[in-house]
């Protein structure tokens, strides 16, 4: 009878510690790739447009909104410029990447992600990315892609902003986009100025090993959205035609893989 009891006692004991010692359903230190991303950007631009930045190119807060923004630099030294990122952002991309890396194994599931995020954030509303709990889709080879977009997705968005600092959009734009409510410098911006940025991002994000394909991605999600939430804005200006914006990041990587992206 001892030995029964025993035996059952193990039977209940086994499974509950297996999933107790089960791998979490959790990203990894996505804080810390984003600084790397950061530092790896700012040691790979030209010397005279790191004169304006601060080798420390990221300053994270605490933040649910999902804001990446180009700012001022801190107390210490104001001429050293930097870039803003919440922890919202990072939680947004790496939820976008994993939902585009689940694609593999599931068409269309990057696009349903993404109707039901433009519902579920169409409002003023924190913006709360619906999660992924199937164990299938956090095998090693979905997460492995998941952590290959993400890193494409930030080092682009990153870039762009540093770009707006080195190019003058900051500057220009600055008084209107700090008075009162944290406006957009994407608002703000000319078509002109725009691309200029978003080919200077390229060529960083490519010297640092970065493709296009994850911000493409990106981009794409957007593009698909039938209404964009506010939160896009910090991404790309409301009027950027999306996909002619992929066919010009795809010829601008052919294009430095042969040596004339400048």
């Amino acid at each position: 009878m001892k030995k029964l009891f025993a035996a059952a006692c193990l039977a209940l004991v086994i499974p509950a510690y297996a999933g107790a010692s089960s791998a979490p359903h959790v990203y990894g230190n996505s804080f810390r790739a984003a600084l790397k991303i950061g530092s790896d950007l700012y040691t790979t631009l030209d010397p005279k447009f790191q004169k304006c930045i601060n080798p420390e190119a990221i300053r994270m807060e605490s933040m649910d909104a999902p804001v990446i923004t180009p700012i001022p630099g801190n107390d210490e030294n104001k001429l050293l410029s930097q870039v803003f990122v919440s922890d919202g952002f990072i939680d947004l991309m790496n939820h976008l990447a994993h939902a585009k890396a689940i694609d593999r194994i599931q068409k269309g599931y990057f696009e349903q992600y993404v109707l039901n995020l433009a519902r579920d954030t169409a409002t003023d509303a924190p913006v709360n990315p619906p999660s992924m709990v199937e164990d299938r889709f956090w095998t090693d080879d979905v997460m492995n892609e998941q952590i290959s977009v993400f890193n494409q997705m930030m080092g682009m968005t990153i870039a762009m902003n540093l770009a707006h600092h080195y190019k003058g959009n900051f500057n220009k734009y600055a008084n209107q986009m700090l008075a009162g409510k944290l406006v957009p410098i994407n608002n703000l911006l000319a078509p002109a100025e725009w691309e200029a940025a978003v080919k200077a991002a390229t060529l960083n994000s490519l010297d640092c090993a970065l493709g296009t394909d994850g911000v493409k991605s990106l981009f794409e999600a957007i593009d698909k959205m039938p209404k964009r939430p506010g939160w896009t804005l910090y991404i790309v200006p409301a009027t950027a035609d999306l996909k002619k914006l992929n066919k010009t990041l795809t010829k601008y990587e052919n294009d430095y893989f042969h040596g004339g992206l400048k």
